[in-house]
């Protein structure tokens, strides 16, 4: 049992927590939820110690062992695999003692113990571990310093999973960790044994694997039963203010209702209109949403642009001389809503500086629309914000040259105005910095938005916010996420970057959930279900490719009879190939390639006017 009794903290003059009280039973799974800056991380640094309550207590049993990733990730020489052995302090001590063999009577209580506690297969389950958060038999063997801070942070939670303390406390683990690594993390804790405390913004983990939510508002504590979407229904209930935000809720449910109507029949607009649709169908209740400004994301709508916005052709990316990705083939167009699916370090972000023109291609074609205008939204970019300026001043130097009034329209699309907009930036949150960043890299009214996991700062009300933003928005977006709630409400096209290539996947964010997990897997000689309008998208691509490849194959039939005539009648500048064939050579040669040009320009005309039908 642990109890958080009356437990008070002020911090530079402000209230954080106030009198907060609340229960923790053994073996619940508690997670911990509330509006950034609420105390959710001030309360879980009371209960290590880490930080002085002003008043109240945490009681909870003697010899409690607690669990906690510090603030500094492990560094040095030691590989990951030597760091998530070594959590396990009694392990690692009787290890050594058990190399003692002066007392006989002892060694036996050791090697007694060794056993109690499976140390012989510790290093297994430690691989285990590790491998599913990312790290392969060749990355378990290397330094600590070889790895970036992130993938540091994950060596640091999985030695905190493998170290099985009593009550496990995670403040927000899946930030540095990919899709795949997500889920295998949810169903790790299902089946923890201890007590669980997390915080999370994460409504599917909060869905799959705490059985208590405990909010944090206002410094106080109340807990509810179920998970996420249970706490929702219960406080929409018991708080009698959501009524002003029901009554908000509603109306948007009626612009989203009229624009499907006036909408879905239109071919410009149908996909939009889908997936408004979708979003319509999944809209839950947002706690305090209508009345919080904060909140908002309003995406400026692009000038209008002919498709495609970027095409490439057999392109090849990568840095210095080593290309990450080849054979990429892909299209996309203003309408497109994609996903990008895969482990970190497969390629994503090097995909995505690529469509953002960051990194040139090394091979093939990349071929962009002049006008196109890009917004690119990466992890980093909250960091590199001064905290010495305002978010009036970042956007001032950003928008040189125009209106103070169209500076100030932007901000306010972000929910900048007012204060707001003249606080320094050290002193928002995690949060409003995500969108300040958000506000600068849609200044130009992009057509189209790159996203590299945008939520990371962001709580679950924001989140929600974000999805109806981009689900408004009139351009195209290529989004990296491992919130697979956002990815299934604003993606309607998945693309999978593994083993080198970036190449469409046909099936649904439930299905590629599924593949991760290794779950309702399908027949061999079964084909996975396309997601809603990826048949059709597929069939056309496969046209439009059939066409292009007739068409190549006409001119380059072309240009063999050029050269064929050329040799017969100038030899003097043919070709060297065929300037050593007699006439009656070149004569039967030229014949063989008339008629398969004939036979290809048939094709090419049969396909392209297909292509037109079905366009039209």
């Amino acid at each position: 049992m642990l109890t958080i009794n009356g437990i008070t903290v002020r911090l530079g003059g402000r209230t954080i927590l106030d009198r907060a009280t609340a229960t923790i039973r053994p073996k619940s799974r508690v997670g911990l939820i509330g509006r950034n800056g609420a105390g959710k991380s001030t309360l879980m640094k009371v209960m290590i110690g880490q930080l002085e309550a002003d008043d109240g207590e945490i009681e909870m049993p003697k010899r409690t062992r607690l669990g906690y990733i510090a603030q500094e990730a492990p560094s040095g020489d030691a590989t990951p695999f030597d760091t998530v052995l070594a959590a396990d302090t009694e392990r690692a001590a009787l290890m050594i003692e058990a190399e003692d063999y002066s007392d006989m009577d002892r060694l036996g209580e050791v090697h007694e113990r060794l056993l109690a506690i499976d140390a012989y297969g510790a290093p297994s389950r430690a691989a285990r571990i590790l491998l599913g958060l990312g790290f392969d038999e060749e990355m378990q063997g290397r330094p600590l310093d070889s790895f970036s801070g992130g993938w540091k942070m994950r060596v640091a939670l999985a030695a905190l999973l493998f170290s099985e303390p009593d009550i496990l406390l995670l403040d927000e683990p899946s930030n540095h960790l990919d899709l795949e690594a997500t889920l295998w993390l949810e169903n790790f804790l299902k089946d923890y044994s201890g007590t669980l405390v997390v915080i999370s913004h994460e409504r599917d983990l909060l869905n799959n694997v705490v059985d208590t939510i405990l909010h944090v508002e206002g410094g106080r504590l109340t807990q509810y039963a179920g998970g996420y979407d249970d706490f929702e229904r219960q406080r929409a209930e018991r708080a009698a203010q959501l009524a002003a935000a029901k009554a908000s809720q509603d109306a948007q449910r009626a612009r989203l209702q009229d624009y499907i109507a006036r909408n879905s029949a239109r071919a410009s607009t149908a996909k939009q209109a889908q997936s408004r649709a979708k979003m319509l169908a999944k809209m839950q209740p947002i706690a305090a949403m209508a009345d919080d400004p904060s909140l908002s994301f309003a995406f400026p709508s692009p000038t209008e642009l002919k498709p495609p916005l970027i095409t490439l052709e057999m392109a090849a990316v990568g840095y210095s001389e080593t290309p990450i990705l080849r054979k990429l083939n892909l299209r996309i167009d203003p309408d497109d809503r994609i996903a990008l699916l895969g482990r970190n370090g497969n390629g994503k972000t090097t995909l995505a500086r690529l469509l953002a023109a960051q990194l040139a291609p090394m091979e093939g074609g990349m071929t962009a629309t002049g006008k196109m205008r890009v917004g690119y939204f990466t992890q980093y970019q909250v960091e590199e914000l001064h905290g010495d300026e305002t978010p009036l001043m970042h956007m001032s130097r950003a928008m040189e040259g125009q209106s103070p009034a169209a500076v100030r329209a932007q901000l306010g699309r972000f929910g900048f105005s007012g204060d707001k907009a003249t606080t320094l930036t050290s002193k928002l949150s995690g949060g409003e910095r995500a969108r300040l960043a958000l506000a600068l890299i849609t200044r130009e009214a992009p057509h189209l938005l790159i996203l590299d996991e945008p939520t990371n700062h962001l709580d679950v009300d924001a989140r929600e916010a974000l999805v109806q933003a981009l689900n408004d928005y009139d351009g195209a977006v290529i989004l990296i996420s491992h919130d697979r709630h956002m990815v299934e409400l604003t993606a309607d096209r998945l693309v999978l970057v593994d083993d080198g290539r970036a190449v469409d996947y046909a099936g649904s964010i439930e299905d590629y959930i599924d593949l991760v997990l290794g779950r309702n897997q399908p027949k061999a000689e079964a084909k996975p279900k396309a997601p809603k309008g990826a048949k059709a998208r597929e069939d056309a691509k496969a046209l439009k490719k059939a066409t292009d490849e007739a068409e190549k194959e006409s001119l380059r039939l072309a240009e063999q009879r050029s050269e064929l005539d050329r040799a017969m009648f100038n030899p003097s500048g043919a070709d060297p190939q065929f300037a050593r064939l007699s006439m009656s050579e070149l004569s039967q040669r030229r014949a063989k390639v008339a008629a398969a040009l004939e036979e290809a320009e048939a094709r090419w005309m049969a396909l392209a006017e297909k292509l037109e039908r079905e366009a039209a």
